[in-house]
C-alpha cells in the first residue's frame, strides 16, 4: 500500500501492538535557512510539518509512504540512465510507461507485402513461415493481440512439396453436416482438385483461433501458377533463412 503526500516520505513496519506511531525524524533536522533534503527532495523543517507527518496506522502488513516535490517532475535513478536517452534524464517518469499500438499503427493499406514461390517448398516449414510474417511477430511491434502482420501472396500453390510419404498418408477430411457425410482424401488426391486449399489449411493452424485468426487468415492470399492479382502492392521476396525449407531430390 502506498500513500502520496507532498513533502516527505516514510516507512512502517509491522507490531504487535495494534496502533503504531510513525514520525519523520529528518523532518526535525535543519539545516540553514530551514530546509532540508530528504530523497533528493527538498523539503521544509517547521513543527507543523513534523506534526502533521506523525499518525497512527492499524495494519499487520509493510507499507510505505513515498513523497516527492510535486511541482517538479521526478527524475530517473542514475543507476538506470544507461537505458535512457540523455534528453529524458530530466523528463517524466517513463520507466513504468508501456508501449501499446494505436489505429495509426497497423493500417491494411501501408502493410508491407510478400510474395514466396511454393515450388519444391516444404509445406509444413513454408507455412510456418508464412504465419510467422502474417502474425507480425518478426517486427519489433509486435503485439499478440493486434493484428501488426502482413499481408503474403503464394504463387505456384500446386507444386508444393511434403517429406517422407504424406503425399500418400496424410489425409484431409472434411464433413456436410449430414450423417455420414465425412469425406478423405490423401494429400496427392487434394492437391489435384484444390491445391490452394493445402496450404490455406496449413497456415489457418498455426494463427490465432477467434476474430483476430480470422482478421490474420485474410491476408493470406494463395494461387494456382504464377501469376496473382496484386502487382500494384509491389510484393517483395519473402525472406526465407530456413535452409531445410527447399527439397532436396
Amino acid at each position: 500500500m502506498a500513500i502520496i503526500c507532498a513533502s516527505t516520505s516514510g516507512v512502517v513496519s509491522p507490531s504487535s501492538s495494534s496502533s503504531q506511531k510513525l514520525s519523520f525524524p529528518s523532518l526535525n533536522k535543519t539545516r540553514s535557512g530551514n530546509n532540508t533534503s530528504f530523497l533528493w527532495f527538498p523539503v521544509a523543517s517547521s513543527k507543523s510539518a513534523a506534526r502533521a507527518a506523525s499518525f497512527s496506522v492499524n495494519s499487520r502488513r509493510h507499507f510505505r509512504v513515498r513523497c516527492q516535490d510535486s511541482n517538479k517532475q521526478p527524475l530517473v535513478p542514475e543507476k538506470q540512465r544507461w537505458m535512457f536517452e540523455d534528453t529524458e534524464f530530466e523528463g517524466p517518469d517513463i520507466w513504468n510507461t508501456t508501449w501499446y499500438p494505436k489505429a495509426k499503427d497497423h493500417i491494411n493499406t501501408e502493410k508491407q507485402w510478400y510474395i514466396v514461390d511454393a515450388t519444391d517448398k516444404i509445406l509444413g516449414r513454408l507455412a510456418s513461415t508464412i504465419a510467422v510474417y502474417i502474425r507480425g511477430k518478426n517486427l519489433p511491434t509486435y503485439t499478440p493481440s493486434v493484428d501488426m502482420g502482413a499481408f503474403v501472396i503464394v504463387v505456384n500453390a500446386e507444386k508444393v512439396a511434403v517429406s517422407g510419404k504424406k503425399r500418400t498418408q496424410k489425409l484431409y477430411r472434411r464433413h456436410s453436416g449430414r450423417p455420414g457425410g465425412m469425406t478423405l482424401e490423401t494429400f496427392d488426391q487434394l492437391q489435384k482438385r484444390i491445391p490452394e486449399r493445402i496450404i490455406e489449411h496449413a497456415v489457418r493452424g498455426m494463427l490465432p483461433k477467434g476474430s483476430l485468426g480470422r482478421a490474420l487468415f485474410k491476408h493470406l492470399k494463395v494461387y494456382k501458377g504464377p501469376d496473382h492479382p496484386h502487382e500494384a502492392q509491389k510484393p517483395i521476396e519473402l525472406p526465407l533463412t530456413d535452409k531445410r525449407i527447399q527439397k532436396l531430390e
